[in-house]
């Protein structure tokens, strides 16, 4: 039974991005942040489908700390739900992605759409200079930057090398840094198909000041409080 429900979650998945990727493209002369609010009707959409399907749902504490102006999250990365779910849950955003991403036929191409911070990750220093520079101009136009200083998805119950790319980020656009944890690697896993049940703990923790901080400072703060939140959250 849960391989047909992720079966259908997936074919469900596959074909509404199609539309949703043609009317990213169509909207590409509007304002970024116009453009984010239209794409992510999908989404929705998805979450919604997810719910139906899979009977995955999702808590949200700690919302309150978010900041009203755009500042930079520093989250947990564990499965391709938190990709969908945040442009669900959090103000217009962009995100710090690897490029590869973009290459992918209609999902990529509505991914553009949304002027991701597309990296390198080859280049190692250089690609976090890329991230300070082009994540300022996306926080001075009004979005949210959202990071994943593991740089790529962890199994649930691992812990990747946090990476200070989103605190150097903050410091140069004088934003503070907002932690968020969540379990959803416990029913989204990483590469995986099956899906379970249940509902996905998400996390937002209280704002870090970076104001005459150290960006490895500022996210060994970030580290320290979102793994300390995982062990809290764990299934």
């Amino acid at each position: 039974m849960r391989f047909v429900r992720s079966l259908l979650f997936l074919l469900g998945q596959i074909i509404t991005a199609l539309p949703y990727s043609l009317l990213a493209m169509a909207v590409l002369p509007l304002p970024p942040v116009t453009r984010s609010r239209l794409i992510s009707g999908w989404a929705h959409l998805v979450m919604w489908w997810l719910k139906i399907t899979c009977g995955i749902t999702h808590r949200v504490r700690g919302l309150e700390h978010l900041p009203m102006d755009p500042c930079v999250i520093l989250s947990k990365h564990q499965s391709a739900w938190e990709t969908i779910a945040f442009q669900v849950m959090f103000p217009p955003q962009t995100w710090v992605l690897k490029r590869e991403l973009l290459w992918i036929p209609f999902f990529g191409w509505a991914l553009a759409a949304s002027q991701p911070i597309a990296i390198n990750r080859s280049l190692g220093v250089k690609a976090l200079e890329q991230v300070a520079k082009h994540g300022v101009d996306r926080i001075r136009g009004g979005r949210y930057v959202i990071v994943f200083p593991e740089g790529t998805r962890v199994r649930a119950g691992d812990k990747g090398r946090y990476n200070p790319g989103g605190a150097m980020l903050a410091l140069k656009a004088g934003v503070p840094v907002v932690p968020v944890a969540h379990n959803a690697g416990e029913y989204w896993p990483r590469r995986g198909f099956l899906k379970r049940p249940g509902v996905i703990q998400v996390v937002v923790g209280p704002q870090i000041a970076v104001t005459g901080r150290r960006a490895r400072q500022i996210t060994a703060q970030a580290e320290a409080w979102i793994e300390a939140t995982m062990k809290e959250i764990a299934g």
